[in-house]
């Protein structure tokens, strides 16, 4: 049976969506579109905006910066995607066992997510250079040091939400099963390969996801802790469209091709890694 208020919502849902389909709109989509149109224009402003066909584009991919940075990325995502999901589920799997002081852990663990980027990649900066001032050098010395310094960084901040996402799914995972591989003889490696991990793949779908979007348009720790340094040889994607578009005059519609470009490249890059991960998810 339906009540008054099911059917005043029924009947007068559009007026309540209707702000939010609005934002949407307004804060998105118009953007979105203004931004792909942009990117086959040169232009300074808006309002002066000259079409150039696929000119810009061209630019793009003959920019050794931008290849440069796309590689890196590329390169910085995969290592991190690793080191934060793997760590982030073994720490979640201590944790759900019989541990005092878990709940302790958890909250400190968790943490260093809640520190803005800038602010985090400031105090790792100051942290790194203590350290490598023993050898008189510094973050932005090298861009290997600017690369695993930010892996390191990113790591840290990140390993604390996956371990969350990952104990909610180890807590949700039904018991007979794993009672019922023990009772059939099944050693600690062949529980957690065939079948906590398995039955763990949705939650790996989503902390992976989120590892290899954070990756890739990673910015603000990237700006604070190396600014690209040296020579923009730890220079990463989204700081690299960042300074075409903001640094250099005349190269806002390249800047805004790379944005388009790395759009595609991240959209088709989450899509793969979504459809190969829910391809491996299982019921119980």
């Amino acid at each position: 049976m339906i009540t008054m208020v099911g059917k005043a919502i029924r009947k007068w849902w559009g007026v309540f969506a209707l702000p939010t389909f609005a934002a949407f709109v307004i804060g998105f989509l118009i953007p979105f579109v203004m931004g792909i149109y942009l990117s086959f224009t040169k232009f300074t402003t808006v309002t002066n905006a000259r079409w150039v066909g696929l000119r810009n584009f061209s630019g793009v991919f003959s920019d050794k910066e931008f290849i440069h940075a796309l590689i890196l990325t590329v390169a910085f995502t995969v290592v991190t995607t690793i080191i934060v999901n793997v760590v982030g589920f073994s720490i979640a799997y201590m944790l759900t066992k019989t541990l005092k002081g878990s709940n302790l852990f958890r909250s400190v663990f968790f943490m260093p997510n809640l520190i803005g980027g800038i602010v985090l990649g400031y105090i790792w900066l100051l942290l790194l250079n203590g350290v490598l001032s023993y050898w008189g050098r510094s973050i932005t010395f090298s861009g290997t040091y600017g690369f695993w310094g930010m892996v390191l960084l990113v790591s840290w901040q990140q390993i604390g939400y996956m371990m969350i996402i990952y104990i909610a799914g180890l807590q949700s995972m039904p018991g007979d099963v794993i009672e019922a591989s023990s009772v059939d003889g099944a050693n600690g490696s062949q529980t957690m390969f065939q079948v906590i991990i398995p039955l763990m793949m949705p939650s790996i779908t989503v902390c992976s996801f989120l590892t290899v979007t954070n990756g890739f348009k990673l910015f603000d720790q990237n700006l604070a802790l190396t600014n690209g340094a040296p020579s923009n040889n730890s220079e990463l994607l989204a700081l690299n469209i960042y300074r075409t578009f903001y640094g250099r005059v005349g190269f806002e519609g390249v800047g805004q091709a790379k944005a388009v470009v790395f759009f595609i490249i991240v959209a088709a890059i989450v899509l793969i890694q979504n459809r190969l991960t829910t391809s491996k998810e299982v019921t119980a």
